[in-house]
């Protein structure tokens, strides 16, 4: 095989750096599984075990060893489901007319450049979805850009998230927003102001600062969240703590899931549907309700918001690999594997050629997957 990508490597890299500086925020909270020696089709999986809560028994001295209890241990899978390409063409006469003005490096480390940005920004969105969607409960009003005085929202979104049992003080939690967040976060003037926010990385450079033990990020895909049309709906029998099975009746439209719920008999907090209703019943995410819920209680749906998410490394996952080629190899004249040395993300270049021409194909296998909803919290916007 030809070493035809040889001499173009320098701008293959350079042009990941540049990639790896986009305004993402959920790919680098992620837990990233990235092997660069294993090749992948769309559809395989990744599997990952979890434990349950665990009973705790009284002690009883005996000479016999007890038995103890049996624990389940649960098997989860990631679905690589994303198998994604931007290919760039080119003819003979392409490469020359650029050799006599810019030069062909010039034109093709940009092309390269942006087949990275266009799946990087894939990855994030899928990513943001996926997050969104398996949040625990929410904070914040619906409609309503966050941090409009303060930043008090944060303490509120972490509380969420320790509650629900995630390690509080390991550095690995994080809040990512739309940069309309982002704006009312640096114009408080109490982070602009050296004495308090403890330097002057804020007020001079515009950096967030890590805040009540998030590390805060902005995202170009934050999600916007349209509400379902349902309204009037009743619980239709009684639901104990931690329940995330809810029946409803006596209302009309649809619950969708990523919507905003919360219930005459809780008004402290707002959950997050998981599933959306159907047959008369949807779910809420893990760990389910904060309280028990009796008969014909009042559900309320809050309004279309944009959801910015807090959330642990270890509660998202994205998987990726260099997709998959027959046995033997395919008809590529040359490939490469590049790793985004910022962000981790692995993409295969490819050169086809062909009568007079010439494809080149950035590419990628992924998937995504919220394993711990307990996890991740909301913060309405």
């Amino acid at each position: 095989m030809a070493n035809v990508l040889t001499d173009l490597a320098a701008d293959i890299y350079k042009a990941a750096d540049v990639v790896g500086r986009e305004l993402v925020g959920f790919i680098p909270s992620s837990t990233m599984n990235s092997d660069v020696s294993v090749r992948a089709a769309k559809g395989d999986v990744v599997r990952a075990s979890f434990t349950r809560e665990a009973a705790a028994v009284d002690v009883n001295e005996s000479m016999t060893v007890p038995e103890g209890n049996d624990q389940t241990v649960d098997n989860k899978v990631l679905t690589l489901d994303n198998s994604r390409a931007v290919q760039i063409p080119y003819t003979g006469e392409d490469i020359r007319s650029l050799n006599n003005g810019i030069g062909f490096e010039t034109v093709y480390g940009d092309q390269i450049k942006q087949a990275m940005r266009t799946l990087v920004n894939e990855m994030e969105e899928d990513l943001a979805q996926e997050a969104y969607t398996n949040a625990s409960r929410a904070f914040g009003t619906a409609g309503t850009t966050p941090f409009g005085s303060d930043f008090s929202e944060i303490a509120e979104i972490r509380q969420i998230l320790v509650d629900n049992g995630m390690p509080p003080n390991d550095g690995q939690a994080s809040l990512v927003m739309n940069t309309l967040a982002g704006t009312n976060l640096r114009q408080l003037a109490e982070l602009q102001r050296a004495n308090e926010a403890g330097g002057t990385d804020l007020l001079r450079q515009g950096t967030l600062l890590d805040l009540q033990g998030l590390m805060i990020k902005e995202s170009a895909q934050v999600q916007q969240h349209t509400k379902g049309t349902g309204s009037s709906y009743l619980t239709n029998g009684t639901v104990a703590i931690d329940g995330t099975s809810i029946a409803a009746d006596g209302g009309t439209g649809t619950i969708l899931a990523g919507d905003v719920v919360s219930f005459a008999a809780d008004t402290a907090n707002k959950y997050v549907v998981g599933s959306a209703l159907s047959g008369g019943s949807f779910d809420l995410n893990a760990p389910g309700a904060r309280v028990a819920l009796p008969d014909n209680n009042a559900i309320s749906i809050a309004n279309s918001y944009a959801a910015n998410v807090a959330f642990h490394r270890a509660a998202l996952e994205i998987a990726m690999r260099a997709p998959a080629v027959p046995e033997g190899g395919d008809t590529a004249d040359d490939a490469m594997t590049v790793v985004d040395p910022f962000s981790g993300l692995t993409f295969e270049v490819r050169v086809y050629k062909g009568y007079r021409k010439t494809m080149i194909e950035v590419a990628s296998t992924w998937g995504v997957k919220a394993w711990k909803p307990e996890y991740i919290s909301l913060l309405l916007g």
